[in-house]
């Protein structure tokens, strides 16, 4: 008996760590397949032509390398953030709803980037992602103010209501300048509704920086997470400072959350469902949890993107609203179980 315990233990860390292996083989296939799929199909043989001896007088060489390999290499930075953004916000929150885009997070980031472009004229990337950023955090300190009133603080159904309540308010305010300037509905028509569209190699080297940063400080809260999601009285007893873990977990999924808008838009339910799903694969321990989640997320992300592209040709259907329809059943029946009060 003494022994079966560890040595069942081990084998369950190999299966997860065998586990992870697969998933990081099938990021690299949906990539390759993100790549050759679209309004014009190109083979496999073409696009490992075009990234090993690059013809620019082909027509799918170009294609590929200024269209469809950034637009894939930005799918999978952003879905990985997503992933990782929403599952430290559960953890951090103990609460099985926390999101970006449930939460506020994503609608703050959008109504600064709307409000730089219409009040200051900004239309630079680089610009975007600062304002994102702001908005981002202001949005999360705000709702986590709110819920944290009254006599039992932030408790994960005050913060679900009170960022639900913040994010329709932010976003009627996004509708009502859009509705009055056409000149920045028409900048950021496509970018409002999450859109993977149009990413060009630069947007790429903007955001990446900002991103490998946030998944860095978010792989690194999974101990302190392990012990926020037992309690706080817990935590404390281990000898874990709660505030700075949750300071922690909150910059990491401020900048997740702000560097992924700023390059594709507020994309809603990758960060709620992806966690749920790394979750009942790994079990509550969050140093699995956030690895599962950095690889299945770009997975459900270009996926999305790739039934967009082939659904109605030749356009497309922004990714923004194929995650919607995958998530919204996904989100009402995690709400519908009682269950999942808390984490």
């Amino acid at each position: 008996m003494a022994t079966t315990a560890p040595r069942s233990g081990k084998q369950r860390e190999a299966a997860l760590a065998l586990g992870l292996l697969g998933l990081a083989v099938l990021v690299v296939a949906i990539a390759f397949f993100s790549i050759t799929q679209g309004a014009r199909p190109i083979t496999l043989e073409t696009v490992w032509a075009a990234l090993t001896a690059f013809d620019p007088q082909s027509t799918d060489h170009r294609i590929i390398w200024d269209l469809r390999l950034p637009r894939t290499i930005v799918g999978l930075l952003v879905g990985a953030a997503l992933g990782l953004a929403g599952a430290v916000l559960q953890g951090a929150t103990r609460n099985p709803l926390a999101d970006p885009s449930i939460l506020g997070i994503h609608a703050g980031a959008a109504l600064f980037i709307v409000l730089g472009v219409a009040v200051l004229g900004i239309t630079q990337l680089s610009m975007y992602v600062w304002l994102a950023f702001i908005g981002a955090a202001v949005a999360m300190l705000v709702v986590y103010s709110i819920a944290s009133l009254g006599r039992e603080g932030a408790t994960p159904i005050k913060l679900a209501l009170a960022g639900a309540a913040m994010t329709a308010a932010l976003q009627s305010v996004v509708s009502a300048i859009l509705l009055t300037s056409p000149r920045t509905l028409d900048e950021v028509r496509f970018w409002q509704v999450g859109s993977l569209a149009g990413r060009g190699m630069e947007i790429v080297i903007q955001v990446a920086p900002f991103l490998a940063v946030g998944i860095v400080l978010a792989l690194v809260t999974g101990r302190m997470l392990d012990g926020l999601s037992m309690g706080e009285d817990v935590a404390r007893s281990l000898g874990q400072n709660v505030g700075r873990s949750r300071a922690i977990a909150g910059l990491a999924a401020v900048i997740l959350a702000g560097a992924s808008t700023a390059a594709a838009g507020p994309i809603a339910f990758v960060g709620l469902t992806v966690p749920h799903v790394a979750r009942a694969i790994t079990g509550p321990n969050y140093r699995w949890i956030l690895p599962y989640s950095m690889l299945m997320a770009p997975i459900l992300l270009l996926g999305a993107d790739v039934i967009g592209r082939v659904i109605s040709p030749p356009g497309e259907v922004q990714v923004g609203i194929v995650t919607a329809f995958v998530g919204a059943p996904f989100f009402i029946a995690l709400v519908r179980r009682r269950k999942l009060a808390s984490l």
